[in-house]
């Protein structure tokens, strides 16, 4: 067994990072369409990205990043390519980075927190074996920082129950919940992803163009809080959106992937059971293989998974495939698939084997996490007078 090592030592303690100057990037419009806000929030990724290349390495604090996911169950294909993949590229640019496993959040819609161990330390195994290393990444739990979930109490002063109705994601997760009364959680979500944003002084935020509405609230947060607690004075930065370049990834079945539908490839799957869900998904009766995600959906789904996976055109995949039928894409996408996961998944499998190590990385950096949020729960008592 190999045994894994990490340092004892936590991150120094650090002046609040400068903003990335965006100054010559677009400001996101106010009450215009939507497709015109989200190509406002593309110009001014684009313009984040570059300013990484350039200099996130010489001046880490500088592109603070929060990120994370909540442990309700294995992660999947689309978080890796989506989120997991852009993680590692963004900590191997110098971009300091904070994950958070949010525990806390399972039960905005769920009567249980389930094998909630288990999925954390799931998430962890599979971050480090993504590449994700602990000693330049915060690795930390929502349920381990109190001063963290503090920061709700004053955050929840700024934004009205109207506000948190209209998010996109409280109606989305209410609606799936059914005839469910709507919780005091559930509803307050995204100011309890405020808290985890800004109790880091986080700059940057990798978001899908759903999430957007999200980050919005957050930044609504801390310039009212600035406003109305701090004369004016910038505790809180606003953060800003990086979008992901993957296309939006249906599920095997067809609909949106989703842990709880089961119709996913999970990264924690042997070979067999990815080539045994790639088997079961749901295709045309079609012979010819065409990239046409409009009029063929699941074809053109299996083919953009097997062209992020190999880095190939999914048209020229098709055209490679032509009328040999669903039976022959469904080998490309999981060859494409197995391996691309083969060293996660071996590297996952030595981890597992030292439950030690895992439990140390948490540790690390939930000490981390919790120095951070005091610091800034510190200084929120002290501009709201209340440092008695």
């Amino acid at each position: 067994m190999t045994t894994h090592t990490l340092s004892t030592q936590t991150q120094p303690t650090q002046a609040l990072p400068t903003p990335p100057d965006l100054s010559d990037a677009e400001p996101l419009p106010v009450h215009v369409d939507e497709s015109t806000t989200y190509a406002a929030a593309r110009d001014r990724s684009a313009v984040l990205d570059g300013l990484i290349d350039g200099h996130a390495a010489s001046d880490p604090t500088r592109f603070r990043m929060l990120t994370g996911d909540r442990p309700t169950g294995p992660l999947h294909i689309g978080h890796y390519l989506a989120s997991l993949r852009n993680r590692v590229r963004l900590q191997d640019k110098g971009v300091e980075t904070f994950v958070v496993i949010a525990d806390y959040q399972v039960i905005t819609d769920r009567d249980s927190v389930g094998a909630v161990g288990d999925n954390v330390r799931g998430l962890v195994l599979d971050y480090l074996a993504a590449g994700i290393d602990p000693e330049r990444t915060t690795i930390f739990t929502h349920s381990a920082v109190p001063a963290l979930n503090q920061l709700m109490l004053p955050f929840l002063s700024l934004v009205t129950d109207a506000e948190l109705r209209r998010n996109p994601t409280v109606k989305d997760e209410l609606g799936a919940t059914g005839a469910r009364p709507l919780t005091g959680l559930l509803l307050t979500y995204p100011v309890h992803q405020a808290a985890d944003i800004l109790f880091c002084h986080a700059r940057i935020v990798p978001v899908g163009r759903d999430q957007l509405p999200h980050l919005e609230q957050t930044r609504a947060i801390a310039r009212r809080f600035n406003s109305r607690y701090a004369a004016g004075q910038s505790v809180f930065a606003e953060p800003e959106a990086l979008l992901s370049d993957v296309p939006l990834l249906l599920g095997l079945d067809g609909a949106k992937m989703s842990k709880s539908r089961g119709n996913v490839i999970n990264l924690s799957d042997t070979a067999d059971e990815t080539a045994s869900r790639i088997r079961s998904a749901r295709t045309d009766s079609e012979r010819s293989i065409t990239f046409e995600p409009e009029r063929r959906p699941e074809i053109a789904n299996l083919l953009t998974l097997a062209g992020l996976l190999r880095d190939e055109d999914p048209v020229a995949i098709a055209d490679s495939i032509g009328d040999r039928g669903a039976r022959a894409l469904k080998d490309v996408v999981t060859e494409a698939v197995n391996e691309t996961l083969a060293d996660h998944r071996a590297r996952r499998a030595d981890l597992a084997r030292d439950p030690a190590y895992v439990t140390r990385v948490l540790h690390e950096g939930n000490a981390r996490a919790n120095a951070v949020a005091e610091r800034s729960l510190a200084t929120v008592r002290a501009v709201m007078g209340m440092a008695y």
